[in-house]
């Protein structure tokens, strides 16, 4: 066989690569935990009574902003170490960023309140169970995370689950603030931190066993 037939029938098999196959995988397995978290939120605790009201207030939508910028921080950085041999470089710093804001919202609280009040705005009322809660709602969309993570080539299988683990976290969390009651950043910034970084501890444990390839 000459060598521009063997080039005419290699360039013959090729086959179109799809590129918005993996953005399509990540926008599903984030629907799909996202809906399976609020149908266990709805029956395991319920959407709060006001919020109809509380959803026309700045703070709420302040509540939301916070596990909403860590999900698309954690999405830019998967689309970094996703790829063989790749560093997290800058995004990184992207879910650093809205802990970071919220921690000095929440010192600026603080520093404002009087001292009496501090310990109740760190602790709310619900501190014992909110980590947990957000734990538990991240059941449904942890599965869905690592199910998409599979469909890169990530080499840092530590670093790529607890990235995935923070994904499930943090869209978690989103669904946990149409219950949660706490409306202080100082809270949020202790309280749902934790809640968010279980997962990501977790799936950094369990990363290298589910992301091998």
């Amino acid at each position: 066989m000459k060598t521009d037939e063997l080039i005419s029938l290699l360039s013959n098999q090729v086959t179109q690569v799809d590129r918005t196959a993996i953005a399509r995988r990540f926008v599903q397995a984030l629907l799909i935990g996202a809906a399976g978290s609020l149908i266990l939120m709805s029956f395991v605790f319920g959407v709060r009574h006001d919020i109809g009201s509380v959803a026309r207030t700045g703070v709420f939508w302040a509540k939301l902003a916070f596990p909403l910028a860590v999900g698309i921080g954690a999405i830019l950085t998967i689309g970094r170490i996703g790829r063989p041999g790749a560093r997290a470089g800058y995004s990184w710093a992207l879910v650093a960023l809205p802990f970071a804001a919220v921690w000095i919202a929440g010192w600026m609280v603080l520093d404002s309140a009087d001292p009496n009040a501090r310990a109740a705005l760190v602790l709310g009322h619900t501190w014992r169970t909110c980590p947990f809660n957000i734990l538990l709602l991240s059941i449904p969309t942890f599965p869905a995370a690592f199910w998409a993570m599979r469909s890169l080539a990530p080499t840092r299988l530590r670093l790529a689950g607890a990235v995935a683990g923070l994904l499930a976290s943090s869209t978690a969390t989103i669904v946990y603030c149409l219950h949660c009651p706490e409306m202080s950043p100082a809270f949020w910034g202790v309280w749902y931190a934790i809640g968010m970084l279980m997962p990501a501890l977790i799936g950094a444990w369990i990363g290298p066993r589910l992301l091998r390839w």
